[in-house]
């Protein structure tokens, strides 16, 4: 079997592509034929060991999708170790049926991030209608999917994205402005009167963090829900008192404890996807060999969506 292997951490030239070890199903768990395997920055952390750090040895991945051995049964998973691999061994009840309609690379690419976006707009800040958000990122893979569960919410977003191109596909997921980074909280400002917005949706994190602050209403919810420029620096929680503002840090972990709480979240991201309500936009598409130039890619940030890699 062929895998993707770390055996010390570091940037992308510690990924080792080659033969690995046949997954042992313990108890309560089957083999999977791995099929599409979502890239993250959750496999970022890992590989460069941001604490808690992962023991190495290890096989990267935590999401993907493909048909269980011996009955040829659709799932999807996300949060489950060693997925950048031909083949796993992963817990029975925390596997999610795909529909026969939506591909197996669709549903790959739609769960860890699709999951965010859904608990983002409706548990870390349940969007209203007319509630103004800004969402960094927004052509980016949970950035894109954000956009457009907040629009179908039927709030306003306030988009920031890096470059023309990427600007146009947030236009496209419903953002009603797209602005540029550099002054992001003087425009943010500028465009809501002054107001400020309800929420921040922060996955950039020491670029943004503390200029985010800025563009908060009273009331309002800093929500940083991963770091791709790095974690931001210690903050003066004295810069809350304007305001009474409010600063999370949600995981996915929490809003998927159990197997009940991941099923029904993970089914209604799916119906969305399945229905056509919510569009997933594979950026790239990697052989499981060439792991490096996708992390490459991801952590230069020069793709758009979602990136897979296909054994």
């Amino acid at each position: 079997m062929r895998a993707v292997t770390i055996r010390r951490h570091g940037g992308p030239e510690v990924l080792e592509y080659g033969e690995a070890p046949e997954p042992v199903p313990r108890q309560g768990e089957v083999i999977v034929e791995v099929r599409a395997i979502g890239i993250n920055f959750r496999d970022v952390y890992d590989r460069e060991g941001w604490p808690p750090a992962t023991e190495v040895p290890l096989v990267l991945g935590t999401e993907g999708a493909g048909t269980v051995a011996g009955s040829g049964e659709r799932v999807a998973w996300a949060r489950l170790p060693g997925g950048y691999a031909e083949r796993v061994s992963l817990p029975r009840d925390r596997l999610v049926p795909v529909p026969d309609d939506l591909p197996l690379e669709v549903a790959a690419a739609a769960m860890l991030q699709g999951m965010t976006a859904d608990y983002l707009v409706s548990d870390s800040y349940p969007i209203e209608r007319g509630d103004r958000v800004l969402v960094h990122a927004a052509a980016g893979g949970v950035g894109l999917l954000l956009t457009q569960l907040a629009a179908l919410r039927g709030g306003r977003v306030i988009a920031t994205a890096s470059t023309d191109a990427k600007r146009a596909l947030a236009r496209t997921a419903g953002a009603e402005e797209v602005i540029d980074y550099p002054g992001f909280a003087d425009r943010v400002l500028e465009i809501t009167g002054g107001a400020g917005v309800a929420a921040v949706y922060d996955g950039v994190g020491r670029s943004t963090f503390l200029e985010g602050l800025r563009v908060l209403r009273p009331l309002g919810r800093m929500i940083l829900y991963g770091w791709a420029s790095g974690p931001p620096d210690p903050l003066d929680v004295a810069l809350l008192q304007r305001g009474s503002l409010y600063v999370q840090r949600p995981t996915l972990a929490t809003h998927t404890a159990t197997s009940a709480m991941l099923q029904d979240r993970a089914r209604r991201v799916l119906e969305l996807v399945r229905s056509g309500r919510l569009t997933v936009r594979i950026g790239a598409r990697y052989p499981l060999a060439e792991v490096r130039r996708a992390h490459q890619d991801l952590q230069t940030r020069v793709t758009t969506g979602k990136l897979l890699l296909v054994p």
